[in-house]
């Protein structure tokens, strides 16, 4: 569980990013972890966060990129069709 509040806005920020790009159509697992690995790349080159806090943003972030509830519309209305009389 994410402790540090540095580190859940971090987490919010990149998993509002992983949902963004998958309603871009970015929808591959292997898609969605290569942007996830370029972030955790660029807080480990910035020392945005510390190491250990940075592998344990990543182990919930490949939690929630495994989730596939992560990444579903919440409604999708139906088309409702006139019955022929």
């Amino acid at each position: 569980m994410l402790q540090d509040p540095l580190t859940i806005r971090t987490y919010q920020r990149l998993t509002d990013a992983l949902v963004e790009l998958w309603e871009r159509g970015y929808r591959s697992v292997d898609e969605l972890r290569l942007f996830l690995d370029g972030y955790l790349s660029a807080l480990r080159a910035t020392n945005a966060l510390e190491a250990h806090k940075i592998h344990r943003l990543e182990e919930e972030a490949v939690r929630f990129i495994y989730d596939s509830s992560n990444f579903t519309v919440p409604y999708e209305p139906e088309l409702q069709t006139e019955l022929d009389r």
